[in-house]
């Protein structure tokens, strides 16, 4: 990020440098047609890059450089799938604070986007607040580096400090930013969907992932804690969770390409790691459809 600690993907490249010398539905207006009956739907996508899909070719060209958006991001693909005319400021890096303020010099506020005919929002946001999920990777990887792959050196150096700034102040930044869309699009159904497994549950892969051993549940614990912090969240602001974690399950960084939904650290097939490969965009569209409602086909693109 230009201006605080950098995106997940320009962090887990510096890594890379280093390690080689359901949810619940808001109510809907009843004064509107159901969101599946919407023709046109207006249709606004919003978030960090896990919504831009930063890495995945081929680049948005309306998009700013620094966005790293791509055509095959999960809004592209829904809103091809149900006929929605889509506006996509979705930026990699992004954190709640992008919502109000501009990102960069040429990348207006999110929420500048919105208005009383926007129908449909959807958003990844959270991971790069107060760079916790940012700072937990990289420094359990780094960590993981210093052990071969063994022990637990991240869990016992930094122990609940993670999880305890997800749920002292990712939590309640995420929810004011969920407040803030609904405010500027208030006939919209707003939903923001949860990240995807990046680690399997207890058996890494070290070195494509270069996590220890002893520290693989222990991320993944920090991700179900971001997530958990999402789905209240949306909770308290009447918006829609598309939860991710049954769905995404198996689908983590260590798995073989064609199954893994993120890309690893070493030997990805994408520029950007530890992000959604195109597989995992299509995936998060066909979850956020269904949990919607919206009717609609995706047809599978080439891969990577």
């Amino acid at each position: 990020m230009s201006r605080r600690p950098a995106l997940l993907a320009t962090a887990a490249l510096a890594l890379v440098g280093a390690l080689l010398p359901s949810g619940t539905t808001a109510v809907a207006d009843p004064s509107e047609p159901a969101i599946a009956e919407r023709a046109g739907l207006r249709y606004v996508a919003m978030g960090d890059s896990y919504s831009a899909a930063s890495g995945v070719l081929p680049l948005d060209p309306a998009a700013p450089a620094q966005c790293l958006r791509s055509l095959r991001n999960y809004p592209h693909v829904l809103a091809e799938a149900v006929g929605a005319r889509l506006t996509d400021v979705s930026c990699g890096a992004a954190d709640t604070g992008d919502y109000r303020g501009s990102q960069h010099p040429d990348v207006a506020p999110q929420l500048d986007a919105l208005g009383r005919r926007t129908r449909l929002v959807t958003m990844t946001i959270g991971g790069n607040d107060s760079s916790v999920f940012i700072n937990s990777i990289l420094q359990c990887g780094a960590a993981g580096v210093t052990t071969a792959g063994q022990g637990s050196p991240c869990k016992d150096q930094y122990g609940d400090s993670f999880t305890d700034t997800i749920r002292q102040t990712t939590f309640p930044a995420i929810r004011r930013a969920l407040r803030d869309v609904h405010r500027r699009a208030p006939k919209a159904e707003v939903a923001i969907l949860g990240y995807p497994w990046i680690m399997p549950e207890r058996v890494g892969c070290y070195p494509l992932m270069p996590v220890a051993r002893g520290d693989v549940p222990y991320l993944r614990t920090i991700q179900r804690t971001l997530n958990n912090a999402v789905k209240r969240a949306a909770k308290a602001t009447g918006s829609t969770y598309v939860n991710l974690n049954r769905v995404s399950d198996g689908h983590d960084a260590c798995q073989l390409p064609g199954t893994r939904w993120v890309e690893p650290v070493l030997a990805g097939t994408n520029p950007v790691v530890v992000h959604p490969n195109a597989l995992g965009e299509e995936a998060m569209a066909r979850r956020t459809m269904k949990v919607l409602g919206l009717p609609g086909t995706i047809t599978p693109s080439p891969l990577p």
